[in-house]
């Protein structure tokens, strides 16, 4: 426990608060990101609008929290009992590449690939080389050295770029996946259309989306509720459905070869992590006494001025997120694990 919140964790903590933003604008960045959700008087379509400003601002501003609690992969995976949850989001990661059928010489897109863990894990994992696209400056700068750290510079490299309007050519690439990342689209259709654009004929798009389920009423306000926790603590315009993410797929061209909810079968629960009654030791951080500590921390950083102002307050609205995501778990109307594999046709064009 005291080398889980030691001092060199507390100043690499400190010292990536705010991302690019200037540290004396930290505090008006958050109010201007909180200003897009409705929790605080915004709507759906300026989120929309200004996806790119919001999204952007949110990574700056919670990309630390991340990977200080969850390493470099910035997602959840179903779990097997007595698996760690590190283990599972490497399992979680290699069934995607399993299921594109990835191997040596192909060229890979990660759409929405954070600071590339998922990306590092998948490009030793089936020997390929990888671009990751991402439109956050932090994020893509704290990838390039993770990727001098890992020996993986010559084989994977960053893109800058929105994926509404992706900078390559038509049918560049082998594969595509995205691992939680195309949620963050104002359009899935415009989104999926890009990633169909890009991606050769005859090869295969693979992620994992977040989605709300069958089970989520929109009329119900505890549902609302919970939806809107979940767009305010993880920077997204809108949390779709799982009908309407495969609509958007077919109607962008591809062929459908499966799909499924794949939180319905893990034996453990997804948003176990975020589970303020479960104590962990291998994901100590994140569970209730350890995010305790973060957030004590955090205060105390800001306090003496090593973390800039409204660092504290990044630090509630993702509370408030990881309350979202349990209580969209138990209640079964959310999942992060929506996944896909689907097609681009022989005869595209």
């Amino acid at each position: 426990m005291m080398l889980t919140m030691s001092k060199t964790g507390a100043l690499d903590l400190a010292s990536g608060l705010g991302g690019k933003i200037n540290k004396k604008e930290v505090e008006s960045a958050v109010e201007q990101y909180e200003k897009y959700h409705v929790y605080h008087g915004g709507d759906e379509e300026t989120r929309k609008t200004n996806y790119s400003d919001m999204v952007n601002k949110y990574y700056d501003l919670a990309t630390s929290f991340y990977e200080f609690g969850w390493g470099e992969s910035f997602h959840f995976a179903p779990r097997w009992k007595g698996e760690s949850l590190r283990e599972s989001i490497k399992r979680h990661e290699h069934f995607l590449a399993l299921q594109l059928g990835l191997k040596s010489g192909m060229k890979v897109l990660d759409v929405g690939c954070g600071i590339g863990g998922p990306l590092r894990e998948i490009a030793r994992f089936s020997s390929t080389s990888i671009t990751g696209l991402n439109n956050n400056e932090y994020q893509i700068s704290r990838g390039v050295e993770l990727n001098k750290e890992s020996g993986l510079a010559e084989n994977c490299n960053f893109v800058k770029a929105d994926f509404m309007k992706m900078p390559f050519t038509d049918s560049t690439f082998d594969a595509i996946y995205a691992i939680e990342a195309t949620c963050h689209a104002p359009d899935a259709l415009g989104c999926y259309k890009e990633i169909y654009r890009v991606l050769k004929p005859g090869q295969c798009f693979a992620a994992y989306e977040w989605c709300m389920t069958d089970h989520f009423n929109p009329e119900n306000e505890v549902h609302q509720k919970i939806k809107a926790e979940i767009e305010l603590g993880n920077g997204l315009p809108d949390v779709r459905s799982t009908r309407q993410c495969l609509e958007a797929l077919k109607l962008a061209g591809f062929e459908v070869i499966w799909e499924k909810d794949l939180a319905v079968d893990s034996p453990l629960p997804w948003y176990l992590p975020l589970d303020t009654s479960v104590i962990s030791i291998t994901s100590f951080r994140l569970t209730s006494f350890g995010r305790f500590l973060t957030k004590s921390m955090v205060k105390a950083l800001e306090f003496v001025r090593l973390a800039p102002a409204g660092s504290d307050r990044v630090s509630s609205f993702l509370e408030k997120a990881a309350e979202g995501l349990v209580e969209g778990g138990r209640k079964e109307i959310f999942t992060p694990m929506y996944f896909f594999l689907v097609r681009k046709p022989h005869s595209a064009s």
